[in-house]
């Protein structure tokens, strides 16, 4: 169930899943930072359930996508946060008195990286004279980019959008504004500018962090993914790469663009997750995998990184990568700290059900330190929900 009843809608039954055996994909694709398609097809996270009526006959019942059920939301205002996203119809691209690109209000200043379908570029508001990153994509070539076979490119963002409207939390990138002119090519996100990252310069693993910055760090990923499971959001792609840190040093999650929104506390998916190295055994070995479990293990990998500076399993091929995965046992080191070998054989255990969850991560003693347990943060459809039950006993009383 979601932090309020809101969140909470639909529910639906859950089939049984089969034996399956281990994905095979010989191709040497990128391990690190690829998004990979669902090799069987499928084109979001859906399954299709079915139920037993009385006579006994099955039934089968279509679930609904992500995009079905954030709209659903969406439509009966379901949104937590207290000011929405803004949402502006026209496009215009001009140059300041300096030559400067401008878009809409925005100064262009240079270009700071790349998301999954365009370019990121930095940007300064003529207005507030804030920073914000712009994520850039030109329609066209996004509708015309097919992540699967009844998907494109552009249902991804979309669906990034929808997700990013719905939420507000202070360990999660906050989307400002979506500048979408029917009239043009372009479509742009304006997302709050977080200035950096934790990940070494280059293409290797990340670096190695002091056990006191690990545990900071995790505390904001651990609050920032609990509240998206909360609300009923599967990240699915957590990793490095993904978690940028303010100059205050604050974790904010960040690129849901291979996001699915779930109904009630049925979370079986059937799209990858994102990057292969990151990706948790289940999710190699079939057609359907528990999403929260997932991110989980996706956690934990990032943990091994902060802490030891490489890969937990990674292997010279995809293949390779995902038989490391499913067969290769955790190995660590004999002198790391025992609360940190332990939280890490929660962590990456390799059968879902027996994974440590969040909720067990928020308690642990590596966690908690001296900082006592991680605090639940009051959002907004909660706070609205508290609000609604006290006028309503005031009223009782009055």
């Amino acid at each position: 169930m979601g932090c309020c009843s809101c969140f909470g809608l639909f529910r639906r039954f859950r089939r049984r899943r089969g034996k399956v055996g281990i994905k095979h994909n010989q191709s040497q694709v990128p391990l690190l930072d690829e998004d990979r398609e669902d090799e069987d097809g499928s084109s979001n996270g859906d399954v299709t359930d079915t139920f037993f009526s009385g006579d006994d006959s099955e039934v089968p019942i279509r679930a609904r996508s992500s995009e079905e059920i954030l709209k659903l939301r969406e439509e009966n205002d379901l949104i937590c946060r207290k000011f929405p996203v803004k949402e502006t119809n026209k496009v215009v691209r001009m140059e300041d008195e300096n030559g400067n690109k401008m878009v809409n209000e925005y100064v262009r200043e240079y270009r700071i990286g790349s998301g999954s379908y365009g370019k990121v570029v930095l940007y300064r508001s003529s207005v507030d004279g804030k920073h914000y990153a712009i994520k850039a994509f030109h329609k066209s070539h996004l509708q015309k980019l097919r992540v699967a076979p009844a998907e494109t490119a552009m249902m991804d963002v979309l669906r990034e959008v929808l997700i990013m409207k719905m939420l507000e939390h202070p360990n999660i990138v906050n989307l400002i504004e979506v500048i979408d002119d029917p009239e043009s090519d372009h479509f742009y996100m304006v997302l709050e500018y977080v200035e950096g990252k934790w990940v070494c310069e280059g293409s290797g693993p990340p670096c190695g962090l002091g056990e006191e910055t690990a545990r900071k760090y995790m505390r904001d990923i651990v609050s920032g993914l609990r509240y998206l499971h909360a609300h009923n959001i599967v990240h699915g792609d957590i990793k490095p790469d993904n978690l940028l840190v303010t100059r205050h040093g604050t974790v904010k999650i960040g690129d849901f663009s291979v996001s699915q929104a779930i109904e009630d506390d049925n979370d079986e998916l059937r799209r990858s997750p994102g990057t292969p190295v990151f990706t948790a055994p289940e999710c190699c070995l079939g057609l359907t995998y528990n999403g929260k479990a997932a991110d989980t293990w996706a956690v934990g990998v990032t943990l091994y990184c902060m802490i030891l500076g490489q890969y937990p399993f990674l292997g010279d091929t995809l293949q390779d990568t995902y038989d490391r995965i499913v067969n290769n046992p955790l190995e660590l080191p004999d002198n790391l700290n025992p609360q940190i070998r332990n939280l890490l054989e929660g962590l990456l255990c390799k059968d879902p059900n027996n994974r440590m969850t969040l909720g067990d991560v928020a308690e642990h003693s590596w966690i908690v330190g001296d900082d006592g347990p991680i605090p639940e943060y009051l959002c907004w459809c909660k706070r609205k929900s508290l609000e609604g039950e006290d006028l309503y006993c005031n009223n009782i009383l009055s």
